[in-house]
């Protein structure tokens, strides 16, 4: 039976029925239709890819127009897959109209399905405007890596009772501004629990226990593809890296030694040609 498209109704009906959601990265063509062929539900072009394919130190430089030369790659692979498209530091915050032109830029363009703005004070109109445009947002809160600093570093948000009441705060924010759904990063099990329990939409955790609705990873961790640093709440089910760097050194060391090409990566021409050449 041929799959079709995935639709955000049936995401939001995975929670009411108790299915997991599951959810992963993809920065390009290749690695977007391995996952595509694996069945997840949701492929998220995340601004990580600053990261874990453009080298920069953090999310910060990520620009739009990187991020959608980005989803434009990935969206050619996704035909069954609900695709939602990273907004950048600094796409959504000057104003109202400048939200909007970017968050339709990932849909007119790129071709999403949605976008996910990360929590910072003000975001809430932001995503009530960007939904009155009538373009699906997914929230994010917690562990917010656009307002790190801020958070004072990559750590676990929400362990002390007037910072998780802020969480719960933050994410009925969301969903009543129109979210379909909500990524928990880096937040206590229990309290990832508690705001599970008290939502409507999906939350997706990364780093939030297993009580959210559903669950998300940085695909090149998954896969052992970004060798900088592994966060504790991913989990490496391959360990690419290394296989690479040996397959290489085996290409190196053959074709120094002239063992590769041989005959059968090589291509002939007729001697009667080669006569006619000499």
């Amino acid at each position: 039976m041929e799959r079709r498209k995935l639709t955000i109704p049936e995401i939001i009906q995975k929670k009411n029925e108790g299915r997991k959601i599951t959810m992963l990265t993809a920065y390009d063509y290749p690695i977007a239709s391995f996952i595509e062929q694996a069945g997840i539900d949701i492929i998220l072009v995340g601004d990580s890819l600053g990261m874990v394919v453009l080298g920069y130190e953090n999310t910060i430089p990520v620009t739009m127009e990187e991020m959608l030369h980005h989803t434009k790659a990935v969206k050619r692979a996704v035909k069954y897959a609900l695709l939602v498209g990273d907004m950048p530091y600094m796409s959504f915050h000057k104003s109202k109209e400048d939200a909007i032109y970017n968050a339709g830029r990932f849909i007119k363009e790129a071709g999403c399905d949605a976008v996910k703005l990360e929590f910072y004070p003000g975001v809430i109109e932001i995503t009530k405007a960007i939904v009155s445009a009538g373009i699906p947002v997914m929230g994010h809160i917690g562990l917010t890596p656009q307002t790190v600093m801020q958070l004072g570093g990559y750590k676990v948000q929400g362990k002390d009772a007037e910072r998780a009441k802020t969480l719960i705060e933050a994410a009925i924010s969301f969903e009543e501004a129109g979210c379909f759904s909500i990524v928990l990063e880096c937040v206590p099990d229990k309290l990832a629990k508690i705001i599970t329990e008290r939502l409507r939409i999906p939350t997706i955790g990364i780093g939030a226990g297993p009580d959210c609705d559903g669950q998300v990873l940085v695909t090149h961790d998954l896969l052992g593809l970004f060798e900088r640093f592994l966060p504790k709440f991913a989990k490496r089910y391959v360990n690419l890296a290394p296989q690479i760097v040996e397959a290489v050194k085996e290409f190196k060391e053959e074709v120094e030694s002239g063992v590769f090409p041989d005959r059968s990566h090589s291509f002939t021409i007729s001697e009667e040609e080669l006569r006619k050449i000499k």
